[in-house]
């Protein structure tokens, strides 16, 4: 169920539909929506409230900022009732649709020759604590009892690279807009928390500069906050920090790929089962289909690799030849930050306070255990590869 779709319960259709009629605004033909102009414009202006926070506190990173300006909108009186009514299919719009192009040109922060040159070591040490934390937080959420796709997002939030990962594995899952804006909500808060916890154990850790930048690398969640916390011990920290952070960037298309295929298996599997159903009670194996439909949508299968991850793909592969100037790759990269920040800003506004209480617990214990996972796994990695 959709986080702020309303069901009535389905009365005499004759009735229901002159009340519809009576209800529908006047000059709106049937079966029109509203129109995303308003949610843009708000999203926009989200974006711009959160570029001046940024400004006036460089430590917290504009994505983050636009997550928690999009809460806000959310709830409060003043906005709400544009946020959740008029300016939804806008807000909608941004969280979908512009999240996408923005994955799309992170692949042009990522060069292949910058991975290989950190060494193999520290690709595998990458690969470890990414698998580890993917997978533990996945069966941990799963035993927790969370709802729907929460433990997935979750779990691809922290091992991959935060909100920008939820956002790009729920495209291919359908995931309910409910789960995807709690799974958002918390790996921002988890990833804003690293950047004043981290620097304070830099050095009773014992790590020394490079090793702190690559601790950050591989166990903060988004890039801007990986940049917010590495940056606290130098240039080289940070240079070390966002080498890694991106070598993780680099496995969100397999990820992306692998969820498809699972995706996939999973609708087939529920066709076939329904058919089986249907032979057993003596009908015909499309019957399912016929009385109402439900199998064609377990029927739809997704790409296998979704076009905005072969985009990604794509932009690392021109990154990679060094042909792509200086001045286009910050222009990319601007405009990479104001796209995400805007479906940021959307996915934010689909948070429900409310409703998030009702697991808050469960939610908020699954995010402080994968934290200590990343942060643990990452940093016994950096002990062994440097």
């Amino acid at each position: 169920m959709a986080l702020l779709s309303s069901h009535k319960p389905t009365g005499d259709s004759t009735s229901d539909s002159a009340g519809k009629a009576a209800r529908r605004p006047v000059g709106r033909p049937v079966g029109a929506a509203p129109g995303t102009l308003p949610g843009l414009a708000m999203a926009v202006a989200g974006v711009g409230l959160a570029w001046t926070v940024h400004r006036l506190v460089p430590a917290v990173p504009m994505l983050t900022a636009a997550v928690v300006l999009g809460i806000a909108a959310a709830h409060l009186p003043v906005v709400r009732p544009r946020v959740r009514g008029i300016g939804k299919p806008g807000l909608t719009l941004a969280g979908k649709r512009l999240m996408r192009i923005g994955i799309v040109l992170l692949g042009l922060k990522l060069s292949l020759d910058d991975v290989l040159g950190l060494g193999w070591a520290t690709v595998a040490m990458v690969l470890a604590v990414v698998a580890a934390t993917f997978f533990g937080t996945l069966w941990l959420g799963r035993r927790l009892g969370l709802r729907g796709d929460q433990p997935l997002l979750i779990a691809t939030g922290y091992s991959i690279c935060g909100a920008s990962a939820i956002g790009a594995v729920s495209e291919v899952s359908g995931s309910d807009e409910e789960d995807v804006a709690t799974s958002v909500a918390l790996v921002t808060l988890c990833g804003t928390l690293a950047i004043a916890v981290l620097p304070l154990l830099h050095h009773p850790l014992g790590l020394d500069d490079a090793q702190f930048g690559r601790w950050v690398g591989a166990g903060v969640h988004d890039v801007g906050q990986v940049v917010a916390t590495a940056q606290t011990a130098g240039p080289a920290a940070l240079g070390d920090a966002v080498l890694v952070k991106l070598m993780r960037v680099a496995l969100l298309a397999p990820l992306v790929a692998a969820v498809a295929v699972s995706v996939r298996n999973r609708r087939r599997a529920a066709v076939a089962a329904e058919a089986a159903v249907a032979v057993e009670a003596g009908g015909p194996a499309g019957a399912g289909a016929a009385g109402g439909g439900a199998a064609q949508p377990a029927g739809k299968r997704p790409p296998l690799v979704p076009l905005f991850v072969l985009g990604f793909l794509a932009m690392v592969a021109v990154r990679t030849t060094g042909l792509v100037p200086g001045s286009a790759l910050d222009a990319a990269q601007h405009a990479q930050e104001l796209l995400l920040a805007a479906a940021l800003f959307g996915l934010g506004s689909a948070v429900h306070l409310p409703t998030l209480t009702r697991t808050g617990g469960r939610v908020a214990a699954l995010g402080l255990c994968s934290w200590v996972v990343i942060a643990g796994a990452s940093y016994g990695g950096v002990l062994l590869t440097t």
